[in-house]
């Protein structure tokens, strides 16, 4: 995930980084199988947002707040917690909403 994050955080708040970041985890959950579930549910938060503003115009004020959650919630993230820790960062990431208020 610090790769991920150290990508993101280089790249602009629109859609097609998002549509990248998404195929970054789709690699990720294929390649690191203990990774897998965490990625999946980042999948799937980012498709929604993805899916909300694909033909619609996407404000930048959305943008730059959906952008700055997603970089929180990763660097908030901890691969090598206990199980404890684990599952309290995806109990976190179910319930992230990148397009919320």
């Amino acid at each position: 995930m610090n790769d991920l994050h150290a990508w993101l955080s280089q790249q602009h708040h629109g859609l097609r980084t998002f549509q990248i970041f998404q195929q970054k985890l789709e690699t990720l959950g294929r390649d690191d199988p203990a990774q897998r579930g965490l990625c999946r549910l980042l999948s799937g938060i980012i498709g929604s947002y993805v899916e909300a503003f694909e033909e619609a115009p996407l404000p930048v004020e959305i943008a730059e707040r959906a952008y700055r959650r997603l970089l929180t919630l990763l660097a908030s993230l901890d691969l090598h917690g206990n199980a404890e820790r684990r599952l309290a960062d995806i109990n976190r990431v179910a319930t992230c909403d990148l397009c919320a208020n």
